[in-house]
């Protein structure tokens, strides 16, 4: 089992950030290696990555979510993966963004990644480049504020809304931010 801690500290407030990492649909945006990232439910989601050229899926489950606070997952398709990112403000307008986790490289290519350092270096850059995706827009692309914990997820209060005046029903995360 190999384990991973990276920070970075972001110029934007924490809601802010919070909310655009709830956004997972976005992750090929600034994760590398990340191909698609579908969003089954409130808690499922469905990954495609590339490590050392080779396409991998899976599928992992939010095991828990506060809001501003924490986002914990693991992987349910048998591949073992987990891990956590924690969101810390520390002033008005900066928020510190932690991801920590716990994987078993599978295969040649895998295991030669995780010896090489790749995975962690990847690691910074995605964190960097989400550093760089939510300070350059200043603002979230959308929001899920609901909670998961012991098994159960709680919608967030108020409903969801959407911006723009559309009023068709939104994706299970993609909820626009006013």
């Amino acid at each position: 089992m190999t384990e991973v801690e990276r920070h970075v500290d972001v110029e934007a407030p924490l809601r802010t950030v919070y909310n655009q990492y709830t956004q997972f649909e976005e992750f090929p945006q600034f994760m590398s290696g990340v191909e698609r990232v579908t969003q089954l439910d409130d808690r499922r989601l469905n990954w495609v990555i590339e490590i050392g050229g080779l396409e991998r899926e899976f599928d992992a489950e939010i095991t828990q979510q506060e809001p501003d606070r924490r986002i914990a997952w693991r992987s349910i398709d048998g591949k073992t993966h987990a891990g956590q990112v924690t969101f810390e403000p520390l002033d008005d307008t900066h928020t510190r963004v932690t991801v920590r986790m716990a994987y078993d490289p599978e295969g040649f290519a895998e295991n030669a990644a995780n010896a090489l350092g790749i995975i962690s270096a990847r690691l910074n850059g995605d964190l960097e480049r989400f550093k760089s995706f939510i300070e350059a827009r200043g603002r979230a692309t959308g929001a899920w504020r609901g909670e998961i914990s012991a098994g159960r997820t709680m919608p967030a209060r108020g409903g969801s809304r959407r911006g723009g005046g559309e009023k068709k029903p939104a994706s299970p995360r993609k909820r626009s931010v006013r």
